[in-house]
């Protein structure tokens, strides 16, 4: 049998097409096949050519039975999840086979908020207070204790989804009949105040080999009501800043990753005190990888790619300008009657790189997740407060029309679409 690799890809939005072509881009380079996990019913014109096979990709049992057939049929020697929920069970079916990578023990470490803040505490990184909301009242003595708001959010959640902030007693009733019966699913947090960052890194053998530091410009649980993005922070850093860098990769080197990619958050207190929040391991979501790829000229995917297969392969990443990305969303719902273009967007002062992935005759219904968006762009500038001006620039350019669609409640009319959204934390 030839050299293979599994990718466990869901082709949902554009999300991760380009992550996947090029981890299959990367692999081929190398002379090593790609074999595809789709969701079952699923079809992706990205993967003709290459082995595909189905699962209900919810369903651990089903994933690691189809790997299980999988394995047998041909060599693989590494696998590649792309979507935060895929992590663990990639992990559990690599155990099965001995295949490198992950363990489920170390992937715990970055699935599960509740094994995350436990392990981080230990690492001597301070993280949220919390507590398990087995009660109303242990989240009321919870409160009272640390002060509203609050923050619920399930403890192996992404993209914000079923996440809450809570601001007072009125809110909690809601948000616990919300929860109901699945409350053992959730975790609740004091709420951090501090500017958020994010650091996405690539290791090999336990080191860091490439570390991006960036600056949210919004409160990521505002991403209903907040222009929303994030801006690379490449020079000229604060020592709160570098502090930052120096705990992602105690933290990363803590919850056991040897080779792999990370994209990690942490809050900047006014104090200069540093608050570990969150980390999956897989590439930042949405436009991230884009906009590291526009300014630094690696892409993320396809670097974890070739650092897993190839012991002789250095990354190599270029300095470049700061980088600014955002999401695309419109205030107004419907069906969608006419969209500013990616090239029209491009043909914008400072655009690098831009995908919208709605089109005319698409419904727009509010979000229900932090990348439930209609595309991205990515943008340069000479510092953060220079891209923060380019952001508006564009925003103010990009238009939506839309009419009332069944449903919707939206009001014809031509928008302009703000940006708001994190790219899938």
């Amino acid at each position: 049998m030839n050299r293979s690799i599994l990718v466990i890809y869901r082709p949902a939005a554009g999300r991760y097409t380009a992550q996947f072509r090029s981890i299959v881009a990367a692999a081929g380079d190398l002379g090593v096949a790609t074999v595809v996990l789709l969701p079952t019913g699923w079809q992706a014109p990205e993967a003709e050519g290459l082995a595909q096979y189905h699962a209900d990709l919810d369903d651990t049992a089903a994933v690691r039975a189809a790997v299980d057939g999988i394995v047998a049929r041909h060599r693989v020697e590494r696998v590649f999840p792309l979507f935060e929920g895929d992590v663990l069970p990639a992990s559990r079916a690599r155990r099965d086979h001995g295949i490198p990578g992950l363990t489920p023990d170390q992937a715990l470490n970055f699935r599960d908020k509740n094994v995350m803040h436990r392990r981080a505490e230990e690492l001597g990184v301070r993280v949220a207070r919390s507590c398990r909301p087995d009660t109303v009242g242990a989240i009321t003595e919870f409160a009272e204790e640390v002060g509203y708001p609050i923050v619920v959010k399930p403890y192996a959640g992404w993209a914000c989804g079923r996440t809450y902030r809570v601001d007072g007693p009125a809110e909690l009733r809601d948000v616990w009949q919300e929860m109901g019966d699945d409350r053992h699913e959730y975790r609740v947090e004091e709420f951090i105040r501090g500017t958020e960052y994010h650091v996405d890194s690539l290791f090999r053998d336990g080191e860091a080999v490439f570390a991006q530091l960036s600056r949210y410009t919004y409160s990521v649980l505002e991403y209903r009501n907040e222009p929303g993005g994030t801006i690379s922070r490449k020079y000229d850093l604060s020592a709160g800043e570098q502090r930052i860098l120096d705990l992602n990769t105690v933290v990363l080197r803590g919850f056991g990753l040897d080779t792999g990619v990370v994209h990690a958050e942490f809050f900047l207190l006014d104090d200069g005190d540093v608050v570990f929040g969150e980390a999956g391991a897989r590439a930042g979501g949405g436009s991230i990888v884009p906009a590291i790829e526009a300014g630094r000229g690696i892409n993320l995917a396809g670097e974890w790619c070739r650092l897993e297969l190839d012991p002789a392969h250095r990354t190599e990443a270029r300095p470049g300008p700061e980088i600014g990305t955002e999401y695309l969303t419109s205030d107004r719902y419907g069906h969608i009657t006419a969209i500013t273009t990616p090239a029209e967007l491009m043909a914008l002062d400072g655009v690098l790189d831009a995908d919208v992935w709605k089109r005319v005759d698409d419904v727009l219904a509010p979000p229900t997740a932090s990348n439930d968006v209609l595309g991205w762009y990515v943008c340069e500038g000479t510092d953060f407060e220079d891209i923060r001006a380019r952001f508006k620039a564009v925003r103010d350019a990009f238009r939506v029309e839309t009419e009332p669609g069944e449903g919707t409640g939206a009001m014809a009319g031509s928008v302009a679409a703000t940006a708001g959204g994190q790219a899938q934390r």
